[in-house]
């Protein structure tokens, strides 16, 4: 089999343009952290793929937690607003963002989107990421926690083929466990793989639909 072929550095040619956006995305996101710091909330940069059940997590990680915290989503997605419909249908407030054709969000519309909220009255933020598992993993908004959802439904190989996002991550996900004996895949290699790839990371096995580990992941949150 043929070698793949890999750009050698500097040979991308957009690389100039990407590190000084990054470098821009970095200080924004030291003022959003700062921000959240100030206001005493404490944020959460939620990542996966599309059809992982992010919203379904958050949906039922706020009816857990909004007795104790005092709860805001913001959802990120290309173009719709169904995310943030399924929040505010649970009593939270929830900002929407669409990115048009990015597919991630950055810690500049973060910022925008925190203005139209009260912080105030606000302990704890999710951030929805758009639903990939490559782009957002480079793009820090400023939250003190990043965690990456995947499904056993996405394939035995999801969590092997996407290492940055989960070396990015503190906490990982595997969700749908009900579908876990029908899809085949085995949910403990997944797990293995995640930690294989960062060691300090806490795995977390769930199901949005049962309820099954959604205590768990609240205490590998700190929450």
């Amino acid at each position: 089999m043929p070698e793949p072929i890999v750009a050698e550095e500097g040979e991308v040619f957009d690389i100039e343009l990407e590190e000084d956006i990054l470098r821009r995305n970095e200080e924004i996101a030291k003022s959003n952290r700062k921000l959240f710091d100030e206001k005493g909330i404490i944020a959460i940069d939620v990542m996966g793929s599309i059809g992982s059940g992010k919203t379904a997590i958050l949906e039922a990680l706020s009816e857990r937690l909004r007795g104790k915290y005092r709860i805001a989503v913001i959802a990120g997605d290309v173009t719709t607003s169904i995310d943030s419909e399924r929040i505010r249908r649970k009593g939270v407030a929830s900002v929407q963002i669409n990115t048009g054709k990015e597919c991630h969000l950055d810690a500049n519309l973060v910022a925008k989107a925190l203005r139209a909220l009260d912080l105030d009255a606000l302990d704890l933020i999710f951030i929805e990421n758009v639903g990939n598992l490559i782009c957002p993993a480079e793009f820090e908004l400023g939250a003190h926690k990043r965690m990456v959802v995947v499904s056993v439904t996405e394939g035995e190989y999801m969590v092997a083929k996407h290492p940055l996002i989960f070396m990015a991550s503190q906490v990982a996900v595997i969700n749908k466990m009900d579908m876990a004996k029908y899809m085949g895949v085995d949910p403990d290699g997944l797990e293995k793989e995640a930690k294989r790839i960062n060691p300090g990371i806490k795995v977390v096995k769930t199901s949005a639909k049962t309820g099954e580990g959604i205590g768990e992941l609240i205490a590998a949150l700190g929450l």
